[in-house]
């Protein structure tokens, strides 16, 4: 089932018949890197499960549409990440919360989330990721966890690889430097 292409997933979804197998077939292949993707943003189990339910509804309400001018990840991705930020405008607005307020509450429950199982230096990290700016902390992840090419990230975001540089340089320099102080 894992070795299904994406193509051959695609072609599936275009048949009515097959549409619901092949739309498993595709959570099968990518629940876990999804799940992964918004939880180093999110950082608790049960907000990353309901955005990661939110995301997997997306994709398939709008699978048909899909144009094929990235790879089917990347398009998976940049829905994962918009539902983040959807999640975070609405959590911000439902409690009137400020941008550090959020992020001190999600570290708290991340901390409190019997489903985190890193030691301190992890918790330190996602920490200092926490705290950067929302886009820094897209393009950090990107490239430390997934460890995905300057080119990919740009399609993904739709922004140029060379400012896509620039943010990781200064997401490294500030969590190297809140890393330093704590």
């Amino acid at each position: 089932m894992s070795s299904t292409t994406d193509k051959e997933i695609l072609e599936m979804f275009g048949q009515p018949a097959r549409r619901s197998r092949a739309f498993e077939i595709l959570v099968h292949k990518y629940q876990v890197r999804v799940y992964w993707v918004i939880r180093r943003m999110l950082l608790n189990h049960e907000d990353t499960n309901d955005v990661m339910q939110e995301t997997f509804i997306k994709i398939w309400q709008n699978l048909s549409r899909f144009r094929h001018e990235s790879s089917l990840y990347s398009w998976i991705y940049r829905i994962a990440i918009n539902e983040v930020y959807n999640f975070f405008r609405k959590r911000k607005r439902l409690y009137n919360l400020q941008t550090t307020e959020l992020t001190d509450e999600m570290i708290r429950s991340m901390k409190e989330d019997p489903w985190f199982d890193g030691d301190e230096a992890q918790f330190k990290l996602q920490k200092a990721v926490s705290g950067l700016p929302y886009k820094q902390q897209i393009v950090f992840n990107l490239r430390y966890y997934e460890n995905l090419q300057y080119d990919e990230m740009a399609k993904i975001l739709g922004t140029s690889e060379g400012g896509l540089k620039a943010s990781y340089h200064w997401a490294v320099k500030k969590v190297e430097e809140y890393l330093k102080k704590h």
